[in-house]
Formats: C-alpha cells, structure tokens, sequence
C-alpha cells in the first residue's frame, strides 16, 4: 500500500479520527472539548493529535489545538469526498435508469434531490410524491415516460379540469395508452386552453424516463425498460438542475408538434 492510500485509511478508518477533524475545522478545541465532542478516552485523543501534529494537520497554542493550513485542505476535501458518498449510496439503486444520455446531466445535479422509491409492500411513494409537487404548483411541462397508472392519471386531470397550466410532449405510444384509458376525458381536457399537448417521435430515454418541471422543481421518473415498473421519482429544486431541465425541455419542445399536426404519428383517432 501506497503513502497515498496509507494516510486515507489512516483518517477513514477511525470514527474517533474524523470526528476531531471535523471538530478543528469548525473551532480550535482544547482535549477536553475534543474528549467531549467525540466521546474518546484522553489516551485515545493524545495519540490522535499526536498523529496530527506528526502529519503538519494541527498547531498547538497552548492548550488550544488548531488545523494548519494544510489540515483545513484535508478536512474539506475528506468532507467533500463523504458528502459524494452520501449522494452515491441515495442514488447507487437507480443508477440505471437515470438520464445520462441526456445532454448535460450529471448527478453533480442531484445532490439535494429527494429519491422516492418503491418500499417493500408499500409501493406508492414516487406516486404520493409526484401528487404532492403537482398539488404545490401552478404549472407543469413535462416530456417523455410520464406515469399512466389509473389513480395518478385522475389526479393529474382534476387539477388540469381544476386550472393546472399543462404542456406535455409524449412519445406516441405513451399519449396512445393514455388516450385508451379513457378516450373521453383525454378529449375533454384536449379542449381546454390551459393543456397543450405535442407528440415528438424520437425523445431520448422514451421507453424509461421522463422529465417534469413544475415551479421549482424538476424530477426524474425513472422505469424498468424491459417491464414498465416504476423504479423511482428523483426531485429537486436546486437552480442548476432546474435550468438545466428547461433547457432540455425547450429543445425538444421546439422539436414536438402539436397534436392537431401529429395525426400521422398515433395509430388512435382523435376523431372516434
């Protein structure tokens, strides 16, 4: 094992270790604060800043203890490289089906995202949490896999029959398996000004994801291509991530055509 590789065990592998770090990087500390803070034995603080000190983290002022310029640089990057693994464990089961076809995702986008998934025998949470964001906007623009389970699709249309302000633009397949749930109220709601519909035939990720932006939010609903079960809903309201979703909806939006000029797109009939 390598130097490098030796002092990122060294700190990783002790709580105790870590804990004074991220103490020193707050405040300069004395033992007792140290001792009190991480709940270590006065032996087990002496060897670590000794090691410390060994290492240039630390100075020492008396009774005070302080990071060294060098110190606070391992405090911040170490707390930067927990803080990705954080993200990376929240988002290491739907890392499969998320978007990164698209042009500029990244997960750097997600870090404060919200991951709603199916539980064990509970599998309504990414459906509970898209109703929620749909009842806390005024707005929603949305392309690509939507979720066209029956209770979700009602809820969606009552709150655009409610005044919802809707743009969406579907793969054709899904807008047709949402026009055969019931053909009747997707007419209805055809005609409402505040519902404006396009179909694009060629959506990045159209059998797995799609994208919504609603006020302040953006998410990812994210499926199993080959079965159609719901894998997660991944939200957040982080600018970056919501610039970056309106800019990938304004391409393809620019792209879609409105229902009225797709006909040839969709085997249904409008007009039935």
């Amino acid at each position: 094992m390598d130097g490098k590789r030796d002092d990122i065990v060294f700190l990783a592998s002790s709580t105790h270790r870590v804990d004074v770090l991220n103490e020193l990087a707050v405040t300069k500390c004395d033992r007792h604060d140290l001792r009190e803070v991480t709940g270590a034995s006065s032996p087990t603080i002496g060897r670590i800043l000794a090691d410390f000190e060994e290492r240039h983290w630390i100075e020492r002022d008396g009774r005070w203890y302080r990071l060294t310029g060098l110190g606070a640089f391992v405090a911040e990057r170490f707390g930067e490289f927990v803080d990705a693994m954080s993200i990376e464990r929240r988002l290491r089961e739907i890392a499969p089906w998320l978007p990164y076809e698209l042009d500029g995702f990244s997960v750097d986008l997600l870090t404060d995202a919200v991951v709603s998934v199916p539980g064990p025998g509970y599998p309504y949470e990414p459906m509970e949490r898209n109703e929620q964001l749909m009842d806390e906007t005024e707005t929603i623009r949305i392309f690509g896999m939507v979720l066209v389970k029956a209770s979700v699709l009602e809820h969606f249309f009552e709150t655009v029959f409610d005044g919802l302000s809707v743009t969406m633009i579907y793969p054709p397949t899904v807008f047709e398996t949402m026009y055969a749930w019931d053909p009747d109220l997707v007419t209805d709601a055809l005609e409402l000004d505040n519902h404006d519909v396009y179909i694009h035939d060629d959506l990045p990720n159209s059998e797995w994801c799609g994208i919504c932006l609603t006020d302040s939010h953006v998410s990812i609903c994210c499926y199993e291509p080959d079965t159609g079960l719901l894998r997660s809903l991944v939200d957040t309201d982080a600018p970056s991530a919501y610039a970056w979703g309106e800019t990938v909806f304004d391409r393809y939006h620019a792209e879609a055509h409105p229902l009225d000029e797709a006909s040839d797109l969709l085997s249904v009939d409008l007009l039935a």
